[in-house]
């Protein structure tokens, strides 16, 4: 019984898009001959999706379906990522819901924890005692664990909540080995890639916008997903030359590369939030940065390096792929034409650090560029 209860906490509300009986809103989203129809329980969107709440206007018809919405400006894939993300149970309301649940089975208690008797707290804590090893509580936000979870720290093992608090207030403090990971987000489509998971994507997303930066536990915190990752070039698809990262990737702005090494599991890349271009000439910016996760499952060390020479931040030449002075760098030699890239290096000089334990030239299995779109900017050309 519990289990059940539990399992139905941790369920999303995605299948409500593909409600073929009990549904009174469908919405049409694309053009001919890609056109995509979900049918779903409007009360259920509008309260769970801010993206509906401004999208949905109701028509009548004759067929108790109380509203049809075309969307013909926005493509099935992308309306299904913008709107699984609203409709995903964040950790918080798994928690709330968990706490709602005590409460009901001990309808004695009184909602308001500082009403509570050490007793009451034992009671509750009996009651919750098979959910509450389940829940993340590091993927809450340090607004979240304040308002919500404090108040009922009596709730929780005392070595748990100290290391919780320690993690919102000291940055330097370690996370221990068996902290859960934050829940996958049913968002496959948020990035194709063949190199990185969603828990580096979210830690590039929270460096980019600058977030956590500095807290050891920022992989365990929520996955942080405000952008959409557009994949313009990918090496073992299109090949690995300066000239088609060039064709594919100059002019876009917003882009970050992902390198996997040849021989190892090791990830590098870099963060460009301006454009590339194939002129001889550095490329200046104060925001970009290079990085290093050790396997693509190793995202608790990662190596995050941020530009301290911003007049050399970038390099764009017809011979270089995406290159971040030699600090990262990929090219072909100067006698060699455009043919396949023979050159990758890494060695620090305008970046804050090195991004690999060994500086020096190194070889690629693959590479992939994506531009960044805020899901925001999506949301508003749908208007």
């Amino acid at each position: 019984m519990s289990n059940q209860f539990f399992s139905r906490l941790s369920q999303n509300y995605i299948e409500i898009l593909d409600d073929d009986e009990y549904y009174d809103i469908t919405i049409e989203v694309g053009e001919d001959p890609n056109v995509k129809i979900f049918r779903a329980h409007m009360i259920i969107l509008c309260y769970r999706s801010p993206f509906l709440r401004r999208t949905i206007s109701s028509r009548n018809n004759n067929n108790d379906i109380i509203a049809h919405i075309k969307l013909p400006n926005v493509s099935p894939e992308i309306f299904q990522i913008i709107l699984k993300d609203d409709l995903q149970m964040k950790e918080i309301e798994i928690w709330e819901h968990v706490l709602k649940w005590g409460l009901e089975k001990n309808p004695t208690l009184f909602p308001d924890p500082t009403t509570w008797s050490d007793n009451d707290f034992e009671i509750m804590e009996n009651t919750l005692q098979h959910y509450l090893p389940l829940i993340r509580f590091f993927s809450l936000s340090s607004d979240e664990f304040i308002q919500k979870v404090h108040p009922y720290k009596k709730l929780l093992n005392h070595q748990l909540y100290e290391e919780l608090l320690n993690s919102y207030l000291n940055s330097s403090s370690e996370p221990n080995d068996n902290i859960l990971l934050p829940r996958y987000r049913n968002i496959d489509v948020i990035i194709d890639s063949r190199i990185v998971n969603l828990n580096i994507v979210s830690l590039i997303s929270r460096w980019i916008d600058k977030k956590d930066t500095e807290s050891k536990y920022a992989y365990a915190r929520e996955l942080y997903l405000p952008y959409i990752f557009k994949l313009l070039l990918r090496g073992s698809q299109d090949g690995f030359t300066p000239k088609k990262f060039h064709e594919l990737c100059d002019d876009k702005l917003c882009t970050v590369t992902f390198i996997k090494i040849k021989g190892t599991e090791e990830i590098i890349g870099g963060y460009n939030p301006s454009i590339w271009k194939s002129s001889d000439e550095y490329g200046k910016t104060k925001d970009s940065f290079i990085f290093s996760f050790k396997n693509k499952d190793n995202f608790k060390d990662p190596i995050l390096s941020y530009i301290k020479d911003t007049n050399r931040a970038l390099y764009y030449h017809k011979r270089f792929g995406p290159t971040f002075d030699s600090d990262l760098l990929l090219c072909v030699g100067e006698k060699d034409g455009l043919k396949e890239y023979n050159v990758f290096g890494c060695k620090q000089r305008s970046y804050e650090k090195n991004i690999r334990d060994e500086e020096g030239i190194f070889t690629i299995e693959d590479y992939e560029i994506f531009q960044m779109i805020k899901k925001e900017d999506v949301v508003s050309l749908i208007g």
